[in-house]
């Protein structure tokens, strides 16, 4: 057992979570959600990233929502940061070990779609990977072959879209296009995304889908849109917008969320 899941058992003190939820930026609040929580820092767990995105906290925070056990990862690091894609592939590890089998990914993303503006609510049916990289590259064993057909896991997608529907959420579905960042998409990558078949744009969770599916975890994803992607609003895209508006649509993937776990 290596040192991160000896403390995290040790700190559950016989918490057993089966699904586990990445929080991207504006879903902060989801973990204030949780009762009575156990909080660890990344800083205490070896092998987990110490992000140096503004708007990303670094700590598990653990507990129940309703009567679901949950296990939260409040922030991520992103390939961007330090070139690395398999960046967060200890955190997934440590929360396989832990007896995790189902992973819900959150993420801000851009919207290629005028129907879906910002503060909206995308399921991830589907990714395109656009960023020439991948979690498993250096991985000796033949594992790495991992069949993404079913990536993303048809009846937690159900149980999201009936959440929605209890809610009385709009929720979106489309396909998901990772690109590399920091920097923003241009405009004319935008129209090849359109062409393509995208929806939105980010510059995460597919990485994290891949390492899912290799440790053997079902998935679901969901985008909280922040803004028009590059040519379609007509102003600059900038990281401040995306922290300022993803609260929006972040208040009502976690009412999503909520209810889909208390099922």
């Amino acid at each position: 057992m290596n040192s991160a899941l000896s403390i995290l058992v040790k700190q559950l003190n016989g918490l057993m979570p089966e699904t586990a939820i990445v929080l991207g930026s504006g879903l902060g609040s989801l973990a204030d959600a949780v009762a009575d929580p156990v909080r660890v820092p990344y800083s205490d767990l070896e092998g987990f990233p110490h992000s140096g995105v503004s708007g990303h906290a670094a700590e598990v925070v653990a507990g129940h929502l309703g009567t679901t056990p949950v296990i939260m990862l409040s922030g991520r690091a992103h390939y961007y940061e330090k070139g690395d894609a398999s960046v967060m592939r200890a955190p997934l590890e440590t929360l396989h070990g832990l007896g995790v089998k189902r992973l819900i990914l959150t993420n801000a993303a851009g919207s290629l779609r005028e129907d879906m503006p910002p503060g909206s609510v995308m399921q991830i049916t589907d990714h395109i990977n656009f960023s020439g990289s991948n979690p498993l590259f250096g991985e000796p064993s033949d594992r790495r072959f991992v069949g993404l057909t079913n990536a993303y896991d048809a009846e937690m997608a159900g149980e999201m879209r009936e959440a929605a529907a209890a809610v009385d959420v709009d929720l979106h579905q489309g396909v998901y296009m990772w690109f590399s960042g920091p920097s923003f998409e241009t405009p004319a990558e935008i129209r090849m995304a359109r062409t393509i078949g995208a929806d939105a744009v980010g510059m995460s969770t597919v990485p994290e889908v891949i390492l899912a599916r290799f440790l053997g975890l079902r998935v679901a994803a969901a985008s909280v849109i922040t803004n028009l992607a590059a040519g379609m609003s007509g102003t600059e895209i900038s990281h401040d917008e995306t922290k300022e508006m993803a609260p929006l649509g972040g208040q009502r993937l976690a009412a999503i969320l909520k209810t889909m776990l208390a099922r």
